[in-house]
């Protein structure tokens, strides 16, 4: 059955959520925001030590809470009422986020790599299986979307991918040259890419876009580099501006 990505190619990405002073990253205001504008959202997903999926992107507490304890060592009831950046906005969870957007626009659900990576690959499964919106999971670690090519082939998937000297920390060189060139696509099967602005013209990603893969580039902060990442890629993940959408005219 072909898969339908017509929302990810066209409609313009919020990098967690369309955050700013009012509402910070990866927050239930932030995706409110996002969805008022229309615009899709990207989102980060991680478990709890009692294995609760949170929308949250670093694996510490402290720069988004002041709480320097790790998500992987604490339980949900342990953190569900911290704050994000002394604003009224908790730590949601993954459900509570589907409940507010609701289908009124895209998500594309990033599962970080982590301890018990499979079983937060099916417990995501699990819960967005019965979800009726647009969404699609995605993932630096490639085994991710192997897991999901075999066991929920139906679920978009893309790879994440990029230049970024934060996007490999603690690998070696030949696992960094791996992923930097996507050389186990033949085994992931993506449905799209998604790479770092720096290095999207890579002769590889003009190859792979060439041959019918959707490309996204991340994470496109003005307009001047919106217009590079469009000449190289079908559609981005933004932050700190509002990209023209049509679906607001």
């Amino acid at each position: 059955m072909e898969k339908y990505m017509d929302w990810i190619k066209e409609i313009p990405i919020a990098h967690r959520g369309l955050y700013n002073e009012k509402y910070p990253e990866n927050s239930i205001g932030a995706f409110k925001n996002a969805a008022n504008h229309k615009y899709s959202i990207e989102l980060d997903i991680q478990f709890t030590k009692d294995k609760k999926i949170v929308v949250f992107h670093d694996s510490n507490l402290y720069r988004m809470t002041k709480d320097e304890r790790n998500i992987y060592d604490v339980n949900y009831e342990d953190i569900k009422e911290l704050r994000l950046l002394n604003s009224d906005e908790k730590i949601p969870t993954i459900e509570e986020v589907l409940e507010v957007v609701n289908g009124k626009v895209g998500i594309l659900i990033e599962i970080k790599n982590s301890k018990n990576i499979f079983d937060l690959c099916e417990e995501l499964y699990n819960i967005v299986k019965s979800y009726d919106g647009k969404y699609s999971i995605q993932s630096f670690n490639p085994f991710v979307l192997v897991w999901y090519k075999n066991n929920a082939n139906h679920i978009l998937r893309g790879q994440i991918a990029g230049l970024s000297r934060y996007s490999y920390r603690n690998l070696s060189w030949c696992k960094k040259f791996a992923l930097k060139n996507m050389i186990l696509n033949f085994k992931t099967k993506p449905d799209y890419i998604a790479y770092s602005i720096k290095g999207i013209d890579k002769p590889r990603i003009t190859y792979l876009r060439n041959k019918g893969i959707l490309i996204i580039s991340w994470t496109i902060k003005n307009e001047k580099d919106m217009i590079y990442a469009y000449k190289y890629s079908d559609n981005i993940i933004f932050e700190g501006f509002y990209p023209p959408n049509k679906k607001n005219n």
